[in-house]
Formats: structure tokens, C-alpha cells, sequence
């Protein structure tokens, strides 16, 4: 049975039918063509499917889309803003971390959410902010870099 949802993603509003099993990340990815979250390992442990939710960092493959009723999504197209990159996806080119790429849209979502709850995280805090996303092309330093650089020149939020 197909029920409304009514959100902003990424500031624009959208109205849609789903399924009462579809989740957010079936959502934004199938319906809405917001194909920069990636479908990972599907049950909520690597990572690559975070969004933000209401300012939350959350795995939108354990997210059911009606959950998100008439909340606020940003996925990683939200960030770039007329057409410049976000300070953090700077941040993570000149670094070099993005490596093969695959989980770079979730790592950068976590990271978001890291520096919106804490500006300037020591490096412990960064790993513990990062470590629900998994990748396989590197030992997280780059990463680590990345967010340093950032919060270094206080510009998480764009």
C-alpha cells in the first residue's frame, strides 16, 4: 500500500507515494534520483548510505522513507553551493582521500555531522566520528587530514 511523503531534500520540497518497506535510501536513489548515496552492504554496517536526517547523521538503508515525513534530508549533492565544493569535499580532494571514491559521499555526510556537533574535534574524536563508515582503499589518515585541515581553518559549515 503506497502512503505520502512529504520532505525537503537537500532544500527542495518533495511529495511522493512509497511503500511502507521502502527505505530512504530506495527513495532518494530510485525516486529521486539523488544517486550519490550509495547502496553498501544494506544492513546499516558499512556506512556508505549515510544521509542526514533532521541534522542527524543516519544509514538511509535503515531508514524507512515514511520515517523521514516531513523531515529535512541532505545527501551529498545538498552540500556543493553554486557550484563550489563544500570546505570538507575541499578538504577531502586535497588530502588526497578519496582513493577509490565508493564510500566518499557517506565519509563526507559523517564528517558533516561530526563538525556541526563538535568544530574542532581532537583526533580520537574524529575516528570515533568517522567509524560507522567503512573503506577499504585506506587506513583513515587521509581522512583524518582532511577533517584537520578543516577544522583548522573553521569552515565546516560552508
Amino acid at each position: 500500500m503506497l502512503k505520502p511523503l512529504h520532505l525537503r531534500v537537500n532544500g527542495e520540497s518533495a511529495q511522493l507515494l512509497v511503500g511502507e518497506e521502502e527505505t530512504l535510501l530506495q527513495v532518494l536513489r530510485n525516486r529521486l534520483m539523488l544517486t550519490g548515496t550509495k547502496q553498501g552492504c544494506g544492513e546499516g554496517q558499512c556506512g556508505h548510505c549515510t544521509v542526514i536526517l533532521n541534522g542527524k547523521a543516519v544509514n538511509s538503508c535503515l531508514t524507512l522513507a515514511l520515517e523521514a515525513e516531513g523531515g529535512e534530508v541532505m545527501t551529498i549533492e545538498g552540500l556543493a553551493q553554486e557550484g563550489r565544493l563544500h570546505p570538507i569535499q575541499k578538504a577531502y580532494v586535497e588530502a588526497g582521500a578519496i582513493q577509490c571514491g565508493y564510500c566518499t559521499p557517506g565519509m563526507i555526510m559523517a564528517i558533516y555531522s561530526l563538525l556541526q556537533e563538535n568544530p574542532q574535534p581532537s583526533e580520537d574524536q574524529i575516528r570515533e566520528g568517522i567509524k560507522g563508515v567503512m573503506c577499504r582503499c585506506t587506513g583513515y589518515y587521509k581522512v583524518v587530514e582532511a577533517v584537520n585541515r578543516v577544522a583548522a581553518e573553521g569552515q565546516s559549515h560552508g
